[in-house]
């Protein structure tokens, strides 16, 4: 006999206990058959709960609604809401969005958006939209919204067009009609302008037919032929003093440390919950010999174009600031705010950006530093970040020049006895030692505000070819190993000075963008590294992941499955294929 938790006791049955019970409980089995699959945390009964109730408990309706929501926070960028930290602190306090302290007569939430405090020049959609997410989340907390669902007022009285967007009104009214988990009643627009008559036109092409009977256009005066006035703010014509900064602060005031169970149904691994594991999905040698016979080259390049039109989950606010746009070498090459790296703050300094992303390795949390080549004028950042995260090894795929094409700037003295300075850290260049497809340097870095010095080996592998991949897997393979070995070798001269993950601290991988040959080595280490501790692996999984870390890595069809075919000739020269048979 299953025992009801008090939430759970709450819940009417007007079908009889069974029919919700069994609904909630069929619900939650396919849900979580997915989030298991995609390795995120599992539902509440009470998050099914709010997503069957907004659906009457139609278990199909409340599964298409669940990927809805999740896909729409994806979409755009809404991975993790954080309301105490800026922007969306100070959005929330606003006075743009509110839920009113009282309720409609039938019991419903009453949600406001003012749209003349809305400055699209200074705030920007996502900010907008994570506030209101967040403030609907909250409202849907309450088992009595859950039950009696929202009323939305758009309220334009006092507005100017220079407070519309258009494109923010889609979002808002997409988001209404079918990815929240909340039954809305009606969609009020007050004291809407002349000039908004042909913009409301376009939007209401875009609702379903049903939701289009709720959404209205209201004059201030009618206003009370929908709500009474003690459910209304006084310049609506209501009774309620209106003081939504109050409302919101205090709202905020509760959620102090609190984790936010919404944030875990987006259903990507997230910064802080992604190192590679061993999933469902893993699969033995003979599978994955037998996934590749079966789709081919062709079907690996079509697996690859599905996981490119995943977009990343989070946002890339600080790299396109004005300051730091010219610290990217690729303006189409940006590092997630989630993610980034962030320097130590320094007097004078602007700005505490560098393009470069931290990204997990099997069963490591930060292996890896991934980032572009760096620019002239990033050297001594580049040097500042090595430095700061006690880098060991530096790994570069990639020559300075390719085709007549910079690639990447000569960052380092490139001979034995050379000594350059960048900033205040000077990098000695004390020993070069040639193999046939790469070199390994020996660096010492002297950082001359403290007068300490430490050792850095540089790697940089030369058989890349300017266009495609390696022709043999196996150079790059070897070349791994010989990294590897170094940075185990680097950990343990550290002793007990080092209290970190064993395998030490992140190794900064680098080509030119630092997403293409970069994700190809990371992507490769880490799928040999779960095959040799399980036997599995997954390419697949491990590509998606990364890109949650590293946005767009492996940049193409061609690199994706080379990573396969790596991992092929690997397990032959080792003998795994027959010893799996």
């Amino acid at each position: 006999m299953m025992v009801l938790t008090p939430f759970q006791a709450l819940i009417p049955f007007p079908h009889g206990s069974s029919g919700q019970q069994a609904a909630t409980k069929q619900f939650l089995e396919e849900i979580n058959k997915w989030t298991t699959q995609h390795g995120v945390s599992q539902l509440s009964w009470e998050v099914a709960v709010k997503f069957l109730m907004a659906r009457k408990f139609d278990v199909l309706r409340a599964i298409e609604l669940f990927h809805s929501y999740r896909e729409t926070r994806l979409k755009e960028g809404i991975v993790k809401l954080q309301p105490q930290e800026e922007p969306l602190h100070s959005e929330l306090l606003s006075g743009k969005f509110t839920v009113l302290s009282v309720r409609d007569p039938s019991g419903a939430s009453i949600a406001l958006y003012t749209a003349k405090l809305h400055h699209p020049n200074k705030t920007g959609n996502h900010v907008v939209l994570q506030a209101l997410f967040y403030l609907l989340d909250r409202a849907v907390e309450s088992f009595e919204t859950q039950r009696n669902g929202l009323v939305f007022i758009y309220d334009m009285a006092g507005s100017n067009y220079t407070n519309f967007e258009l494109d923010l009104s889609k979002k808002i009214l997409n988001l209404l009609k079918g990815a929240f988990p909340a039954r809305l009643k009606k969609v009020l627009i007050v004291g809407a302008p002349v000039w908004f008559r042909v913009p409301y036109n376009l939007l209401s092409l875009l609702l379903k037919e049903k939701l289009r009977e709720r959404v209205q256009m209201v004059k201030m005066s009618d206003l009370r032929q929908h709500l009474p006035r003690d459910c209304l703010p006084e310049h609506l014509g209501g009774l309620l003093p209106l003081d939504a900064h109050g409302w919101n602060e205090q709202l905020l005031a509760g959620q102090n440390g609190r984790v936010d169970p919404v944030d875990e149904l987006v259903g990507i691994p997230l910064a802080d919950s992604s190192v590679h594991t061993p999933g469902l999905e893993a699969m033995c040698l003979p599978e994955f010999m037998a996934h590749l016979g079966r789709l081919q080259r062709s079907g690996i390049h079509l697996e690859y174009v599905e996981i490119r039109k995943e977009k990343p989950p989070g946002t890339f606010h600080c790299a396109l600031t004005a300051y730091n746009q010219e610290r990217n070498r690729y303006g189409d090459v940006l590092c997630l705010d989630q993610t980034r790296v962030r320097l130590k703050t320094r007097q004078n300094e602007r700005s505490d950006y560098i393009n470069a992303s931290f990204m997990d390795g099997y069963k490591q949390k930060n292996a890896y530093i991934g980032t572009q080549g760096p620019l002239e004028k990033t050297y001594g950042d580049f040097w500042r970040m090595v430095w700061e995260q006690n880098v060991l090894v530096i790994v570069m795929t990639t020559r300075t020049d390719e085709g007549g094409r910079k690639k990447c700037g000569q960052y380092w003295p490139l001979e034995e006895g050379g000594q350059e300075v960048y900033s205040h850290m000077a990098v000695v260049n004390q020993r070069v030692d040639n193999h046939s497809h790469y070199s390994q340097t020996t660096l010492e870095l002297h950082n001359m505000e403290n007068c300490e010095q430490k050792q850095v080996t540089h790697f940089q592998y030369l058989s890349w070819p300017d266009y495609g991949v390696p022709t043999s897997a196996l150079t790059l393979i070897d070349f791994l190993g010989a990294v590897k070995r170094q940075q185990r070798q680097a950990v343990k001269g550290m002793g007990p000075q080092w209290r970190g993950h064993p395998l030490g601290p992140p190794m900064v991988v680098h080509c030119s963008a630092g997403i293409g040959r970069t994700g190809t080595f990371c992507a490769l280490d880490i799928c040999l590294s779960q095959l040799q501790d399980m036997g599995t692996l997954n390419v697949c999984q491990t590509v998606r992941w990364m890109r949650t870390q590293r946005a767009f890595t492996i940049q193409t069809p061609d690199q994706y499955y080379f990573c396969h075919n790596a991992i092929l000739e690997h397990a032959q020269r080792q003998g795994l294929l027959s010893a799996s048979q």
